[in-house]
């Protein structure tokens, strides 16, 4: 059982925890393998995040211009420029060595969807030996939604209409079949602005274009860690995705060695309540459905 959710940085500028930002000192890959391998996990899945390299800079463009309003937009961009502070080439030449050097790693990346430079970013990643992408929606039309600098805006437009407006980009993604899986389908409750009732119908939509597109979908423990204190998917929306058959992969969206494949048991024991049994394993891009256990 894998973890295929874990970088190598924390966020923001440098604050004297963790390697800095585009370095990897000796024995940082050894010490999520060797939590994740307590743990039970078999093999770690990284996953950088594409924005934060230099190199998809110019492909992305300003994409926060796109934000209705002066306030999300300069939250955006100042979000995205702190984060900007690593090499492409760099990540995966780190992940690929410590491969060949016999360890139980993947290469993988997380992947921002942009409608309108999608294509762009295809092509970008086309010459790298992935093994795995994973997809997620951290920007709707410029605003960050999952940011603790942004959540104003839920009071601004209201949490249905800001689910809606998630949940619109969400689709796209899950529709174009551009990645192998979806990451933390429903960040949106991040913050802990949920609904009196799951939305369903909103939910039904995704479910209905990952089964379509063949795009499996993460079970996370990353929302225990914040304020909104659940799994990512919510509980319903795990099992409509079972319905489904839309297979599963385990993650924990670690971002320092300790929170790898954290409440990995907890993940699983969701799964499996939900209707999932089995998840999804990839090689080179290539899937295969092993036994939950």
């Amino acid at each position: 059982m894998g973890d295929y959710h874990v970088h190598l940085h924390r966020h923001g500028p440098y604050a004297g925890a963790g390697p800095r930002p585009g370095e990897y000192p000796d024995g940082l890959i050894e010490s999520y393998v060797d939590t994740a391998l307590t743990r039970g996990a078999d093999e770690v899945g990284f996953t950088e995040h594409l924005y934060r390299c230099v190199e998809a800079a110019p492909v992305l463009g300003p994409f926060w211009e796109a934000a209705p309003t002066i306030d999300l937009a300069r939250q955006a961009e100042k979000f995205f420029l702190d984060d900007l502070q690593l090499s492409l080439e760099r990540y995966v030449q780190t992940v690929t060595e410590a491969r060949d050097r016999g360890l139980p790693v993947l290469l993988g990346l997380e992947v921002d969807y942009f409608p309108d430079t999608i294509d762009a970013v295809v092509d970008l990643l086309a010459p790298y030996p992935w093994d795995f992408l994973i997809g997620s929606t951290h920007w709707v039309r410029g605003w960050s939604v999952d940011h603790g600098g942004a959540q104003w805006e839920f009071g601004r437009r209201g949490v249905r209409q800001a689910y809606e407006d998630y949940f619109e980009i969400e689709v796209m993604l899950a529709e174009s079949g551009t990645v192998d899986a979806l990451a933390h389908v429903d960040v949106v409750k991040k913050h802990g602005h949920v609904l009196p009732d799951p939305p369903l119908d909103l939910y039904e939509k995704v479910v209905a274009a990952a089964a379509a597109s063949g795009t499996a979908v993460e079970v996370s423990s990353a929302g225990l860690r914040q304020p909104v204190s659940e799994i990512y998917p919510h509980p319903r929306f795990l099992a409509m995705f079972a319905a489904a058959g839309v297979p599963i992969t385990l993650a924990s969206d670690a971002h320092r060695p300790e929170d790898c494949a954290l409440e990995r048991d907890l993940l699983i024991r969701e799964a499996l309540a939900a209707g999932h049994t089995h998840r999804v394993r990839f090689r080179r891009r290539t899937r295969e459905l092993v036994p939950l256990r």
